[in-house]
């Protein structure tokens, strides 16, 4: 426990000492939400979207942002240059197990997947008056789930990917296809019905998300895909894994 604290505290500093992708990650989403929110338009009630403005139908997509660059991109890419430059070797080496090193990271990226989001949700509802996720406890089960879907796949390559290169090859298509299914690039009403529920069931399932901030209840299926995805994933990476 006292070997994971030290890595711990050493790898929050060099996470802290990367400023720009710190800032970058915690608040992109909360940026793209304020530039939305500055459009008078997208402040009025639509009925395309039963009633609410386009700032609060969009809102749960813009989580998808950080889930997606810590979990398929950050995470992945630094445990392969970790082992790329022989970091987890040289670990296997002291009292500290490399997996207190994975642990630590682990802990860092739920950090800021955390902290993104409540930065979200804060401003989201002071500043455009978006309403807080009116079934908290569907949303916090949808969060988590796709938190941990998208963080497994993330693992996943980092065992597949030997190499930085070869994590960065698997990663960016991925973050692509998740940011696009997750509504990012192209808000999930101007995508095809087929692409739509394509997305639904994509970590972290977006939809999910945007049914408990509604006040409706994440459909059990939803939660389910998210649940099977992270075990799954999780497992083969753990099996998968290589310290060297």
């Amino acid at each position: 426990m006292h070997a994971f604290g030290q890595i711990l505290k050493i790898e929050a500093r060099l996470y802290l000492r990367d400023l720009p992708t710190l800032l970058l990650t915690v608040g992109l989403p909360t940026l793209i939400l304020v530039v939305l929110g500055l459009i008078p338009t997208l402040r009025r009630p639509d009925p395309t979207f039963d009633g609410q403005t386009f700032v609060s139908y969009f809102a749960p997509s813009l989580l998808v942002v950080t889930l997606a660059m810590v979990g398929v991109n950050i995470l992945p890419t630094v445990l392969a240059t970790y082992r790329e430059r022989g970091v987890l070797r040289r670990l296997a080496t002291t009292p500290a197990h490399p997996a207190a090193l994975l642990a630590a990271q682990l802990v860092l990226a739920l950090a800021g997947i955390l902290a993104s989001a409540v930065l979200l949700i804060v401003v989201a509802r002071l500043a455009f008056d978006v309403p807080l996720p009116r079934h908290p406890l569907g949303f916090t089960a949808a969060f988590v789930l796709g938190t941990a879907a998208l963080l497994a796949l993330g693992l996943l390559i980092a065992a597949v990917g030997r190499t930085t290169r070869a994590a960065q090859a698997l990663a960016v298509p991925l973050f692509l296809v998740v940011m696009f299914f997750g509504g990012v690039y192209l808000p999930r009403f101007l995508l095809p019905d087929f692409l739509a529920r394509v997305g639904d069931y994509t970590p972290p399932g977006v939809q999910a998300l945007l049914d408990a901030w509604t006040g409706d209840p994440p459909r059990p299926l939803h939660l389910g895909i998210m649940a099977v995805v992270g075990v799954t994933a999780g497992a083969v990476a753990a099996k998968l894994f290589r310290w060297e």
